[in-house]
């Protein structure tokens, strides 16, 4: 359910805004154009949010910002606390991760979340996309944004690329975690009953938009 890199996120915490302002050269390629990217996502959302994983808070000051109502789920404790800093006390940031989180007391019509989805296997994307369309009416969104590759040798060619760049926390990251092949989340959200369609942002990072049949 993702929460296998929990401690990851825990090191990362008060340095995290740091990488997606692209400090840290590794990854200045994958956050590329960051604030372009959360702003897309705030343009194609609804009134009413589901975010999952919301970090720090970046995504979620924006959609606050621009009128949404916002239910937010963060697994790391210490991702809580720096988004409650950025945020407010008064600001709910509810317990949960991808696959097990609180019910929304309110209908929703968007569920996104950014750089979060490759934390899930491709058998849990899938059970995921069944989920969330449960959880939307016909018409609602599901916006994510992510590293994602368009076949596995993209994805093998990157992380070479990486290692020969001397960037072997990147690459080893490209390894590890669950990074989405693009056709294989076509057809996970397709089968669950969403239209999809996918935007290009930099070299890593795509935009998925799902609207429920």
């Amino acid at each position: 359910m993702g929460r296998e890199f929990l401690g990851i996120f825990t090191d990362w915490a008060d340095s995290y805004d740091s990488f997606v302002e692209g400090h840290d050269p590794e990854y200045k390629e994958v956050f590329t154009g960051y604030e372009s990217i959360l702003a897309e996502v705030v343009r194609r959302s609804g009134k009413h949010v589901l975010e999952f994983g919301i970090g720090t808070g970046n995504l979620t000051a924006l959609l606050l910002g621009a009128g949404k109502n916002v239910f937010a789920v963060e697994p790391s404790a210490q991702m809580r606390q720096v988004a409650a800093r950025k945020l407010g006390n008064g600001f709910a940031i509810h317990d949960g991760d991808l696959m097990s989180f609180p019910q929304p007391p309110k209908p929703i019509d968007t569920i996104v979340c950014t750089f979060v989805f490759h934390h899930l296997t491709d058998a849990e994307k899938q059970e995921a996309a069944f989920k969330y369309a449960g959880l939307l009416p016909t018409g609602g969104k599901i916006i994510f944004a992510d590293t994602m590759f368009l076949s596995p040798k993209i994805h093998q060619d990157t992380i070479e690329k990486a290692r020969c760049q001397g960037f072997h926390g990147l690459a080893d990251d490209l390894g590890r975690e669950y990074y989405p092949q693009i056709t294989y989340l076509k057809d996970s959200f397709e089968n669950a009953g969403f239209f999809v369609r996918f935007s290009q942002c930099n070299e890593f990072a795509w935009i998925l938009e799902a609207t429920k049949k």
